[in-house]
């Protein structure tokens, strides 16, 4: 398949800029390939069409403040956007820059930070500072790392809703957006219908947002992100499996993670980094339903979901979407999708 496969028009005022008031209160379009029909709902309905029993898998990343503004000792100005932290003094970073630093720049971002560039790695570089653990400085200093399509700068307030309410372990410099949705009272009523759920981690990278790079989708590499899959939760898929009862992916993210801990042919416990590039072909064998947001034109994540949902289908869906005038992208409404029945 090509890469013009997976473009659409979409008008700009769909792009949604903020939050709503109330984490749950966006819409929900249901898919469902077995009949090929499209349901306008709200996120509220979600419970009608999970079954007691059926296990939620959400990733519990937490977002990092991982954007710094400042300049070089030089005095040029840059802005850091973090790709991960490695270690306690160094983290893996995108240092844009009108002239890219070379090794042994030193950078002053916000009010105090004094780090250094230590070594580029193909677009990417990293810097080190003795002055305290990365992600304490980050708390203290960094900025929300909106998406670059939203046009603003970010707010006190987008520290609470860029993250999800069952956030626990920081490494993201992205969220997993389908569980924005998500307020304790959502999961209470879930979890009194009956719904089962269980975690994994993985700490969505800034490369999450990079292109793809020409027409031939094949020829597509995708960025490394670090996923654990712990083995509480392969049991938990597994009572699940033996109930009858389906696995319900709360977002590409956890998608991605169960495919890779399942790509020798089996589920097993996983703790490393996954390149997983999910496209039209490929073959699902942990997720039966997924939970995710409306995914840029062209995208890695559109691809996903093509896969999952078939991709005529999907594009019936994202038209539907635009005419309905559904919310697009992290701050945007939500979609569910059962898998289909030949998959």
């Amino acid at each position: 398949m090509q890469l013009s496969d997976f473009d659409f028009d979409l008008p700009a005022e769909l792009i949604a800029q903020a939050p709503l008031p109330e984490r749950s209160a966006s819409r929900l379009l249901v898919v469902d390939p077995a009949q090929q029909q499209l349901h306008d709902r709200r996120f509220t309905d979600l419970g009608e069409y999970l079954q007691a029993g059926d296990l939620l898998l959400f990733n519990d990343t937490r977002v990092i403040p991982a954007r710094l503004f400042g300049h070089k000792s030089s005095g040029g100005r840059v802005e850091v956007m973090v790709e991960r932290v490695l270690d306690a003094n160094t983290l893996l970073a995108h240092v844009r820059a009108s002239k890219s630093p070379r090794p042994g720049t030193e950078l002053i971002l916000e009010p105090g930070i004094e780090c250094r560039v230590l070594r580029r790695e193909q677009d990417l570089f990293v810097l080190s500072q003795e002055q305290g653990a990365w992600l304490d400085l980050l708390e203290q200093h960094g900025h929300v790392p909106l998406p670059p399509y939203i046009e603003r700068a970010d707010v006190d307030a987008d520290r609470e809703r860029y993250q999800t309410v069952y956030a626990r372990k920081p490494g993201a410099v992205a969220a997993p957006t389908a569980g924005l949705h998500f307020d304790e009272a959502m999961l209470q009523a879930l979890e009194r219908r009956g719904v089962e759920s269980a975690r994994l981690t993985l700490h969505v990278g800034a490369g999450t947002f990079q292109p793809v790079r020409g027409d031939d989708i094949d020829s597509h590499v995708m960025h490394a992100e670090r996923v654990e899959v712990p083995q509480s939760t392969v049991d938990a898929i597994d009572a699940a499996r033996r109930r009858g009862n389906r696995v319900v992916a709360v977002g590409t993210t956890v998608v991605r993670s169960l495919e890779t801990a399942a790509a020798a042919g089996k589920l097993s416990a996983f703790d490393g980094e996954s390149q997983l590039f999910i496209k039209p072909g490929f073959r699902f064998r942990v997720v039966d339903a997924l939970l995710t947001n409306f995914h840029l034109p062209r995208s890695t994540l559109l691809m996903l979901v093509s896969a999952f949902a078939g991709g005529e289908l999907m594009q019936r869906a994202y038209a539907h979407a635009v005419a309905e005038r559904y919310r697009f992208f992290s701050y945007g409404d939500a979609m569910f999708i059962s898998a289909r029945a030949e998959r």
